[in-house]
């Protein structure tokens, strides 16, 4: 079933549009000190390869300030345009105004109404990098936090609810004041002067529930594009998992026009992860395709070979090393979707419904394995040579489908 999205404002940065009916965008962060501008840049590329779209960096000191430049410049040097982004916290509004280079090199600013000074230097603060946005012509992301929350606001929203015959939970509350940052600092941002064409909003929390009901108020609240994203959503399968569950029902509601998944990466770990999640979920959702897709049996009493396992493993890493070439050779060959299965009681099923599919013998199977083409048996491979067989039919398919019809 198709997914309708919500109707909103488009935002350009740089030439990426977010919003309306433009694809869900993927975007994702650096972790490294930007004031270290070679592993800043090298990150950034690397995060780009990976298939994101906008990337962010922390501009936090007047020294990262001063290295965005040339961040920038070696992201040209190296072939990668992709729109940077400033992360700005306490100090945004000195930084972008002692620093033009770094504003004018910057795509987009994010800023965080929580943490942009006190109640009594907020709005000159806020305000300064919203000036600063509108000479730049640069678009700005509203992003709240639960973890940075303007406190003058919710304390004055907890003390109404206090005063009420019956208070509202607090945490329903503090719901509430998320919702109202973000809604009062775009009202405050246009009426500085700033495009609503130039705005973009985020609510971000850390668990699920609160995740989904943040965003359901705010989309009810705005036509301004939403970004996604389960802030701190922790390592491996437990931030997997809930940023995949959270963005998910919140696209399958049509919520979300940009998104991000905030994985806390092992020590050492690759930072693209994040970018690859992204692309899953969206691709899961059948909201873009950005890589073919493998249905692989998952194995069981029947399957006790583990030929299965080694021929979906050696594909996954054939279509990974193979897509960058398909995708300038073979443009829309990322829709191509493989079935390995292990035996004959979903095997010959799974395996028509997808574009290519091999259903391996199971035990006590005789050692045939048909390979079904776009649901029809085309032949079968048996013997030593079946994973090459199959992985050169697999190329084939892609270069007969998709390659440039003379």
């Amino acid at each position: 079933m198709e997914i309708q999205r919500r109707k909103t404002l488009t935002c350009h940065v740089g030439e990426i549009a977010v919003g309306s009916s433009s694809p869900v965008v993927v975007q994702s962060m650096t972790n490294t000190n930007t004031e270290d501008a070679a592993a800043t840049a090298q990150q950034v590329v690397q995060l780009a390869e990976a298939g994101s779209e906008l990337v962010r960096i922390t501009v936090n000191t007047r020294e990262a300030a001063a290295r965005v430049p040339e961040i920038a410049s070696r992201m040209q040097d190296a072939g990668v345009t992709v729109p940077l982004v400033g992360d700005f916290h306490y100090n945004g509004h000195q930084l972008l105004r002692e620093y033009p280079e770094c504003a004018r090199v910057l795509a987009k600013y994010r800023i965080n109404p929580g943490n942009v000074g006190s109640s009594r230097s907020h709005d000159p603060n806020f305000r300064t990098m919203i000036e600063v946005a509108i000479e730049h012509d640069r678009p700005v992301r509203i992003g709240v936090n639960w973890g940075s929350l303007d406190q003058t606001l919710l304390t004055s929203l907890m003390n109404e609810n206090a005063a009420l015959t019956r208070p509202r939970d607090s945490g329903d509350v503090m719901i509430d004041a998320i919702v109202e940052s973000a809604v009062r600092s775009a009202e405050q941002a246009a009426d500085i002067g700033l495009g609503r064409d130039r705005m973009i909003l985020s609510a971000k929390v850390s668990a699920v529930p609160e995740l989904v009901e943040v965003y359901r108020r705010l989309a009810g609240r705005t036509d301004l594009p939403l970004h996604l994203g389960l802030t701190e959503a922790g390592m491996g399968n437990k931030g997997i998992v809930s940023s995949s569950i959270g963005i998910g029902q919140l696209l399958a509601e049509g919520i979300g026009d940009t998104i991000r998944v905030s994985l806390t990466p092992m020590p050492g770990g690759d930072r693209t992860d994040e970018v690859r999640v992204a692309q899953q979920i969206l691709q899961s959702m059948e909201l873009r395709s950005f890589f073919p897709q493998v249905t692989a049996c998952p194995g069981c009493g029947r399957t006790t070979s583990t030929f299965f396992q080694e021929l979906a493993a050696s594909i996954e890493t054939y279509l990974r090393e193979r897509m960058p070439h398909w995708h300038n050779e073979y443009p829309g060959s990322e829709e191509l979707s493989v079935a390995v299965m292990g035996c004959v009681v979903n095997g010959p099923g799974e395996s028509r419904h997808a574009h290519i599919g091999i259903s391996l013998p199971g035990t006590g199977e005789d050692p045939k394995a048909p390979v079904y083409v776009d649901g029809q048996l085309d032949r079968t491979l048996q013997g030593k040579d079946i994973a090459a067989g199959f992985t050169q039919m697999v190329e084939d398919y892609v270069r007969l489908h998709w390659g440039t019809k003379s």
